[in-house]
């Protein structure tokens, strides 16, 4: 098979919007793959697909194989008709740590200077990743909209995440008359080394804490995903799939009112 169909296939990937480290991940591995097998068959798909011990990595081989199987089936081109008999390795799911606003409130009390406290209310109101905090500029905040403009996520594409009240009073103390840089001049590191200071959860425990926070207090599941960077319901369901008893409970008391 042609090594270079990886190449039209990150391409066509890219245009159709997808997460773009994604299909840099496959395509690393799918060269691999190709430059071992030329004509590759479902058992030694299988058999490289095991060559790894990680179960991380073997799901993602996996993973790599179907997606570009589908992409050739789409485009007629044949070679991997059995991309979907390759087995996806089951990954084992521990709890993760999950913000909630007994965190949210300890942190602020210990956060003693502007810029720290407007850090947490940042993370709290926005649900941002730690590389997505540090590139926020000066200029991306909008405080008549109530929003920051995420110009560099995970997927390549802008977005924009609504900001509390609280958030903006923050923030507003934070810049005083600053109108322009880097909103918080601060490394992916150095947040985190922020949040060991003030003992306070990962980054993305706040992420985590965010959309369920949103969701227990009425946020559509669309919203949520619109403001995370979400182009599936996929990441809401993983993460909040420890609390989704808790959740049902709550909206079915919001749907019964006070009957």
């Amino acid at each position: 098979m042609d090594i270079k169909l990886v190449d039209e296939f990150q391409l066509d990937w890219h245009l159709e919007g997808k997460a773009q480290q994604t299909a840099k991940n496959y395509s690393f591995d799918l060269r691999k793959f190709l430059s071992e097998y030329d004509s590759p068959t479902l058992m030694q798909a299988k058999e490289w697909v095991l060559k790894t011990n990680s179960i991380v990595g073997r799901r993602k081989r996996a993973q790599a194989i179907r997606a570009f199987g589908r992409w050739l089936n789409d485009n007629g081109i044949d070679g991997f008709e059995w991309h979907m008999q390759v087995p996806l390795t089951k990954e084992k799911t521990f709890p993760q740590q999950t913000v909630v606003l007994a965190d949210y409130q300890k942190a602020l009390i210990a956060a003693t200077t502007p810029r720290d406290k407007a850090v947490i209310e940042v993370l709290w109101s926005c649900g941002v990743r730690r590389k997505e905090l540090t590139e926020i500029r000066v200029e991306d905040v909008d405080f008549q909209g109530g929003f920051i403009v995420v110009r560099q996520s995970k997927t390549g594409k802008p977005r924009i995440v609504p900001i509390s009240p609280s958030t903006r009073r923050a923030l507003r103390r934070h810049l005083k008359a600053r109108t322009t840089g880097s909103l918080f001049n601060l490394t992916s590191n150095a947040v985190r080394q922020l949040l060991r200071r003030l003992e306070a959860p990962s980054a993305h425990a706040w992420r985590r804490g965010w959309a369920v926070h949103a969701l227990r207090n009425g946020v559509s599941e669309t919203s949520v995903r619109a403001a995370a960077g979400w182009s599936s319901g996929a990441m809401v369901a993983r993460y909040t799939r420890a609390l989704s008893g808790e959740l049902a409970v709550e909206e079915f008391q919001r749907s019964w009112g006070n009957s």
